[in-house]
This record gives C-alpha cells, sequence and structure tokens, in this order.
C-alpha cells in the first residue's frame, strides 16, 4: 500500500513538474493541427545530441503538442536503418547520412533535412606517446605551449619512424570525422587513402589506416592500441584527456574541427523524404521546438551548465559532468594544464548554425568525391540539384516564420528571406590549408587538391 501511494505521489508530482514546464514555454507558443502527436526519435551519446535533447526537457516539444521519446542508438548504422524503415520517425544524424543515403553512398533512401543541429564540436586525438614524438616538431609559445592550430606536418616525421600499419579511428564513412581527419592529414602531404570500386574501407594508397569505431569506444581503443589516434565528437576527446595510461593521460586533442574548417556543419536532424510529405504539420512542429532549443542553449552560461547536467544523465550522453563541461562551456583542454578559451567550441544557433545551406551539403559532396566513394566526375549543376533535394531550407524558414509570428524568436536571428542557400566563397583563414571554397563551383574545388581520386 505504501509502495502504491509513494508511486501516486511521484506520477502527481512528475506530472505538474512537466506541466508547469509546458506552460513556462508555451505563453506564446500556437500549436499546429500536427498529424502525429506522439513521436519517436533516435541519437547517439554525443554532446551535440543537445538540441533534441532540450527540445523534450524543457518542454518545447510539449508546447508544440508533441510528446516525444529519445532512444539512444547503438551506432550510426543503426540509427539510420530505423529512420528508413519507419522504427524511428527521425533521429539525430550525422550531416553525411542524408546525403549518403540519397546518392547511395550509404544505406540507400532518400532522407532529407530542413536542421543543422550544430557548429564544430570536434577534435583529433593522438595516443600521448605518439604526441610526444609530434610535440617535438611543433613551434612553442613565450610560456612553451604548442602554439595552434597544430598541422599535421609534425606527424610526419613520427609515420617515417613507425613499424607497422599506423592505424586511426573516425565514427562512420560518410561522417563529418572521417572527411575531417582525411582533410588533416592531407593538408600536410599525408595519403589518408581512397575509396575504390574494390576497396570499401577506403585504405588504397594509405599512408595512415583510417577505420570505424563507436565513439563511446574510441578511448578504450586508444587504450589497447588498437587505435593510435581518432576523429571524434565531444565528450570522448576530453574523455582521453582524464582517462590515465601509464601514469599519463590516455590521449591529447591536437586540433579540433573548429581550426580545420571555422564553424562547420556537424549534426543534423533527419526523417525520410515519405514521412515529411504525410506529416508536414508534424515536421513543421518539430522544428519549431528545436530551432527554440538552439536558442536557449546558446542564450546563456547558466543554460549550457543546466544543459551539461541535463546530458550526463546516464540514458542521455551518460559521460561525467566534468567531461562535458570542458567543451561545453566555453573552453577546451588539450594537455592537462593547457586549458584555451574556445567559445565556438559548440555552436547550436549563432551563426545562423540552424539553417540547411546548400553549400554545406555540396562540400559533403565534394569530399565523396575527393575521397573516391563518388565514383564519377559530375557537373556543378549536379551537385546544385542533389543538395536541393536533400537540403530543405524552405521548410525551416516556414517553421522559422511562425516562430517570429509568435515572438519567440527575432527576425535578425534567422538569414533573410532572399538568402540564396549558399555562403560566400570561404576566404584564406577558413579552412586550415587556406584553401577557398564556393559551393557554387565545386568542380574548381575538387580540382584544387593534389591529393583527390582519378
Amino acid at each position: 500500500m505504501k509502495t502504491k501511494i509513494k508511486k501516486a505521489i511521484l506520477s502527481f508530482f512528475l506530472f505538474c513538474t512537466v506541466t508547469s514546464m509546458a506552460e513556462s514555454v508555451d505563453e506564446n507558443t500556437i500549436p499546429l493541427d500536427v498529424e502525429k502527436t506522439n513521436l519517436h526519435f533516435g541519437f547517439i551519446k554525443l554532446t551535440d545530441c543537445a538540441s533534441l535533447v532540450i527540445a523534450k526537457e524543457k518542454g518545447f516539444f510539449e508546447a508544440e503538442g508533441l510528446n516525444v521519446k529519445l532512444t539512444a542508438q547503438k551506432n550510426w548504422v543503426i540509427l539510420l536503418d530505423n529512420v528508413i524503415k519507419g522504427a524511428l520517425d527521425g533521429a539525430h544524424m550525422l550531416a553525411g547520412q542524408p546525403i549518403g543515403a540519397t546518392v547511395g553512398v550509404s544505406q540507400k533512401a532518400n532522407v532529407i533535412t530542413a536542421f543543422s543541429m550544430d557548429l564544430n564540436g570536434n577534435a583529433i586525438t593522438m595516443a600521448t606517446d605518439v604526441w610526444e614524438q609530434m610535440k617535438e616538431h611543433i613551434p612553442q609559445d613565450a610560456d612553451g605551449k604548442p602554439i595552434h592550430p597544430i598541422k599535421a606536418d609534425s606527424l610526419k616525421p613520427v609515420l617515417e619512424n613507425w613499424d607497422g600499419p599506423f592505424n586511426m579511428g573516425m565514427v562512420f564513412p560518410v561522417s563529418t570525422h572521417n572527411y575531417e581527419l582525411r582533410y588533416w592529414l592531407a593538408a600536410a602531404g599525408i595519403h589518408p587513402g581512397f575509396y575504390t570500386a574494390s576497396d570499401s574501407k577506403g585504405h588504397t594508397d594509405a599512408e595512415v589506416v583510417i577505420s570505424p569505431n563507436a565513439p563511446p569506444l574510441m578511448p578504450s581503443y586508444l587504450n589497447s592500441r588498437a587505435i593510435m589516434g581518432y576523429c571524434v565528437g565531444e565528450p570522448w576527446n576530453q574523455k582521453a584527456v582524464f582517462a590515465d595510461k601509464d601514469g599519463k593521460q590516455l590521449g591529447v586533442p591536437v586540433v579540433t574541427n573548429y581550426e580545420i574548417w571555422k564553424n562547420n556543419p556537424e549534426k543534423v536532424f533527419g526523417v525520410t523524404e515519405e514521412w515529411a510529405a504525410k506529416n508536414p504539420k508534424t515536421h513543421t512542429a518539430v522544428l519549431k521546438a528545436l530551432i527554440r532549443a538552439a536558442k536557449w542553449l546558446d542564450a546563456s552560461e547558466a543554460n549550457r551548465e543546466e544543459a551539461v547536467q541535463i546530458l550526463s544523465r546516464s540514458h542521455y550522453v551518460g559521460a561525467e559532468a566534468k567531461v562535458l563541461r570542458n567543451s561545453m562551456t566555453g573552453t577546451f583542454v588539450y594537455e592537462r594544464g593547457d586549458r584555451r578559451e574556445m567559445p565556438d567550441f559548440n555552436v547550436f544557433f549563432r551563426y545562423k548554425a540552424t539553417y540547411p545551406f546548400y553549400s554545406d551539403c555540396i562540400w559533403f559532396l565534394t569530399q565523396m568525391r575527393r575521397w573516391g566513394q563518388l565514383k564519377e566526375d559530375q557537373s556543378d549543376e549536379w551537385y546544385t540539384k542533389t543538395a536541393e533535394k536533400i537540403y530543405k531550407p524552405n521548410l525551416y524558414m516556414e517553421a522559422a516564420k511562425l516562430l517570429i509570428e509568435e515572438g519567440n524568436i527575432e527576425e535578425s536571428e534567422i538569414p533573410a528571406d532572399g538568402e540564396t542557400g549558399y555562403k560566400p566563397a570561404t576566404t584564406e583563414d577558413i579552412f586550415i590549408d587556406g584553401k577557398v571554397y564556393d559551393g557554387k563551383k565545386p568542380n574548381d574545388y575538387i580540382d584544387s587538391f593534389e591529393i583527390k581520386a582519378p
């Protein structure tokens, strides 16, 4: 009897808490007449799932009349499979997943995105003994600390004396991590390998052997020396900083992806084209909630700290708050004692982060061609039309304008009506190799690289 009473009291308390939370965010919200109220979304245990988590925990989904269940997925293959077969309504995805699925590089399906979940958020971590060898070739500042950004040039002499294959990890063949790691290595003249018709692993001609690993397992693979480094999102770089091996930290993050490509797109919220067509109002409502969650995440340091506590829960990211806090609150630790200010390591809303730019989609397509995942050259027009199939800025703007009408975001916080979906051509300080990228000229960009697939 006492147990039943306790359960009843707890249920009432949770009901009151959720109701109060929803009331606090829906004063101006005008819910749509959605086709589907009960939704199931998937995510991988990374800090950049934050917009989904915050949309649920802070009541933004509920304010839109949505009852959302979030479930962690074991890996990116299972996550995408579950979206394609309808077990999930949508998911936190690698930016390359909707693209790869549509063009047939990964699981074949028509998957779209109308929401970019974040900018930046990744790093490349090396085993501590590898880092100590690299460090001999890196200039130092007046305080004796390495000068960043650290280029892969410092890895070249290590590889020259390395006995056996030099293995590194990334999370998925069409992930930003794969392309960023390859980009970093190739910028220093280190060959990361090509994908070919007979080599789906991408190891052809490789001086560094890159293979996919599950993000939470990368520190343990580093510990066992199955890999000597990896490119991954947080918190798994900072995890290597706090973990010990032989009295030293397990690994050292040497470069962030902000330093490889400033304000690069990282994850997206993806759904199948069929699901979006069947549930247009539901999709719009989801986008509204996600936009508000992203704005909340970038609104204050207090919000970031609260997000750290929420994400640390076992059913979300499940890492220690101190590990999550390192990157989520405007700093980043390379070596122990080398904590640096990095306010843009995780960006969820600033810089029009949530808008799905066609030029971002095209960059991923250029890398698929550069490394041989796309086997044939295509015209610039093909790149444009392919991006328009996958990225849906029109759907984003529809949701954003409703939020403006409600007073939940400001007009200045989203792109203007005349936005083409193409960012200006980059300047020499954006990419680590100084290359200029213009999304309207993808073939010129591909041709500018010395290391590229035939």
